[in-house]
């Protein structure tokens, strides 16, 4: 495995943003990187804040329709998870790239799993996918349903990481 990946994500045929991370494990399904929050400055999202010194440990899937985000703190406290409803990952370790691209769904889960957040859905239905590729659209549907029963369950997201 290389010692260093490139995370592209992209958004209606552009780049959205693109960053270095460290390669953590890669099971051939699904590989995960360690990034520091990339974005720049502070965002705060009113349930979450991501800063500078945050960490995300981000898991991509080759198979499936999103990728999880374990974001911590620098000091190590976890904050929560954020999970993108993504097309699967298309990961090249040669080059030592992973492009993912983002279909507008997400949802946040509090650290202590009990803030459970379905999010930009009117972005989603906006974006005109589910028009212009309806099945893309009925996956992306599928996926943050699937995350969000995943995360409501007594397991949550932790046995989808392990």
């Amino acid at each position: 495995m290389t010692d260093r990946f490139t995370v592209t994500l992209t958004k209606a045929g552009r780049t959205k943003i693109s960053y270095p991370a460290e390669p953590v494990a890669d099971t051939g399904t699904r590989i995960t990187v360690r990034a520091p929050w990339a974005a720049g400055g502070v965002r705060d999202f009113g349930f979450v804040r991501f800063e500078p010194g945050d960490v995300f440990t981000e898991h991509f899937w080759r198979d499936r329709w999103y990728a999880v985000k374990e974001v911590r703190t620098g000091g190590g406290v976890l904050k929560g998870w954020y999970c993108d409803v993504t097309r699967p990952a298309v990961v090249s370790v040669p080059d030592g790239t992973i492009l993912v691209e983002d279909l507008d769904l997400d949802l946040w889960v509090s650290a202590d799993g009990t803030t459970v957040l379905r999010l930009d859905e009117d972005e989603f239905a906006e974006s005109g996918l589910a028009a212009a590729d309806p099945e893309a659209a009925a996956e992306a549907v599928r996926a943050l349903d699937a995350l969000e029963a995943r995360a409501r369950s007594a397991r949550g997201l932790v046995t989808l990481l392990s």
